[in-house]
């Protein structure tokens, strides 16, 4: 199998059907063997319902896993990376902010072996923000960056650590997920330092993107749940190694 396609979704029964239709026609038209996964993070409406039943091209398969009750992003990523089994796995952000054809920059870093994980950046010259984020957002990721560089020790060089579009080499998304702990959105910092503690590499590609203001995260609201959380993951890590 070539590439694996998880999307998370809480509560996304008006767009996982677009989401899986794109998934879908992305896989047949690059003439890729792959799957999409589907992780319903315990939504109250009817995401698994939609997804299951949106029609997918011969050859495609689609497998829906839900689980209850809701947990987090970090938790519905990890469940949906776990079960993959393609040379490659991509994960995708539900409401299409990054269209599917964008991957295509992502495998071709990874099958060249420049690096064993490709993160979509928003913020890389050649990068397209068709809608850009409104201003108070704009702050406040400005303010996550830094708070992230200096308390976890993120490498300078990567521009956009939470952008909900990245590609890994399978065996590399299999074995760092399966380690993860966080189940909130800072999970991706997780994985990233795991990835640097194993000697992953990683690289980014600049991606089309429009933002979703119907985002399920809103910073107001988790600012110091998701400082709380960056310490728990720094803790943990400190402990592991010991």
């Amino acid at each position: 199998m070539d590439l694996s396609i998880v999307i998370p979704a809480y509560n996304e029964s008006a767009k996982i059907a677009r989401d899986v239709d794109a998934a879908a026609h992305f896989l047949v038209d690059q003439r890729l063997a792959g799957e999409i996964l589907v992780v319903d993070d315990g939504s109250d409406d009817e995401t698994s319902k939609v997804a299951e039943a949106v029609p997918v091209p011969p050859g495609v398969e689609r497998k829906v896993i839900r689980y209850a009750p809701h947990r987090g992003k970090g938790c519905a990523v990890r469940t949906g990376m776990v079960a993959t089994r393609g040379e490659y796995a991509l994960f995708a952000d539900s409401g299409l902010c990054v269209p599917f054809g964008n991957a295509l920059r992502g495998l071709e870093l990874l099958r060249k072996g420049t690096c064993d994980i490709a993160h979509g950046s928003r913020k890389m010259a050649g990068s397209l923000l068709k809608v850009p984020q409104p201003a108070y957002r704009r702050l406040l990721s400005r303010v996550f960056r830094a708070v992230v560089l200096d308390l976890m020790g993120i490498p300078h060089n990567l521009t956009d650590t939470q952008c909900g579009f990245k590609v890994y080499r399978g065996d590399v998304a299999r074995e760092l997920y399966r380690d993860c702990r966080s189940d909130g959105f800072v999970f991706d910092i997780e994985v990233l330092m795991r990835a640097r503690r194993r000697g992953f590499t990683v690289r980014e590609f600049p991606v089309e993107w429009v933002c979703d203001l119907d985002s399920r995260l809103q910073p107001t609201h988790n600012l110091f749940g998701i400082l709380r959380e960056l310490v728990r993951i720094k803790r943990a890590l400190r402990n592991e190694r010991r």
